[in-house]
């Protein structure tokens, strides 16, 4: 709900979405700064680094295991090879299994946090992330069916 709620209110605000859709058609919207246990949301002249990520129709990310140092800003530039929607969300196991579950039962469920990038057939999507916080955390694609399929992947997050 609170991704709905969420996406209502940046509609409604006339905010266009930094994490959805084809980002050369609008500029970006400010980037809320919530602290989550897999980091916070980064500021783009910040990056220290650029990762590619592949999403493919064989449900695959290229690649699917990315290291960062603890501190580091990474800049995820997403490119969809394949003929469907893909996403890419940032997060832990347990939450992207939460979420997956709400996305079988509501396919068209909206929703758009700085952690998470639609991406269509042909495009390219990006995310800012500040990885300020060791350990493993977990992405995946939470389209319907898409997680279930195998469609994740996984950040190594290194201690100074």
């Amino acid at each position: 709900m609170k991704h709905i709620i969420t996406a209502l209110a940046l509609a409604l605000a006339g905010a266009g979405a930094h994490a959805h859709g084809d980002h050369a058609a609008s500029a970006p919207a400010a980037v809320r700064k919530e602290q989550k246990p897999w980091g916070v949301a980064g500021e783009r002249r910040a990056a220290q680094r650029t990762v590619n990520i592949a999403m493919s129709d064989d449900m695959r990310f290229t690649p699917s295991r990315i290291e960062v140092r603890q501190g580091e800003t990474i800049r995820l530039v997403m490119r969809n090879t394949g003929a469907v929607l893909h996403e890419l969300v940032i997060g832990t196991q347990k939450e992207l299994e939460a979420h997956a579950a709400q996305m079988l039962k509501f396919p068209g469920m909206e929703h758009d946090e700085p952690y998470m990038a639609h991406v269509k057939p042909g495009q390219t999507g990006e995310i800012v992330w500040t990885f300020n916080r060791a350990g493993e955390f977990d992405f995946a694609c939470l389209i319907a069916g898409h997680f279930q399929a195998g469609m994740r992947g996984k950040f190594i997050v290194r201690a100074h």
